[in-house]
């Protein structure tokens, strides 16, 4: 079962709070909140989802144990095109994502180009929200979620790429 949740204003706030964490290990990283619980208004699972712009090759490795110290943990299953770390609550559930983007993939990274789309056109917000809706009513598992609105996803990203002059790209690129 997928928890949706309507929004919460205390997401900001735990974004800025795990953001400050972050750039205190490194004050050269670009850190954005990004996913659902980053856009007023929309359902979410409870979980805030982080982008951050590294400083180059290395420098997620080098801040490895001070990451792992604030109780973030590498998740090894994540995108080849990203560095992904996991923060979870003292239940095990988790509550927190850090994506870290190489800095040549910042500008055209679907998530924050999705992100600033729903931010401003709320008919595309009440599109995705009901194909999550949807997906999560009828979803086994969060891949299934995840496969369920991928369609809507992409078909949201293609339009907001066009508007900044660029070409589709699969959303879910690994």
């Amino acid at each position: 079962m997928i928890e949706l949740v309507n929004y919460d204003s205390d997401w900001p706030t735990m974004f800025a709070v795990a953001a400050a964490e972050l750039r205190r290990i490194e004050p050269a990283w670009l850190i954005e909140h990004m996913g659902s619980t980053s856009v007023p208004g929309l359902i979410a699972k409870p979980l805030i989802d982080i982008a951050v712009r590294r400083t180059g090759e290395g420098d997620v490795d080098r801040h490895r144990a001070s990451l792992e110290e604030l109780g973030w943990s590498l998740n090894a299953g994540g995108p080849a095109n990203r560095v992904t770390f996991v923060r979870r609550d003292a239940a095990g559930n988790r509550t927190h994502h850090a994506h870290f983007f190489r800095p040549e993939l910042w500008e055209g990274a679907n998530q924050r180009i999705f992100r600033d789309w729903l931010l401003t056109h709320d008919d595309e917000r009440e599109l995705y929200a009901a194909a999550k809706r949807a997906a999560a009513a009828e979803s086994v598992d969060g891949a299934d979620y995840t496969k369920r609105k991928t369609a809507v996803v992409q078909q949201i990203t293609n339009r907001a790429r066009a508007a900044r002059g660029l070409p589709p790209v699969d959303v879910w690129e690994k």
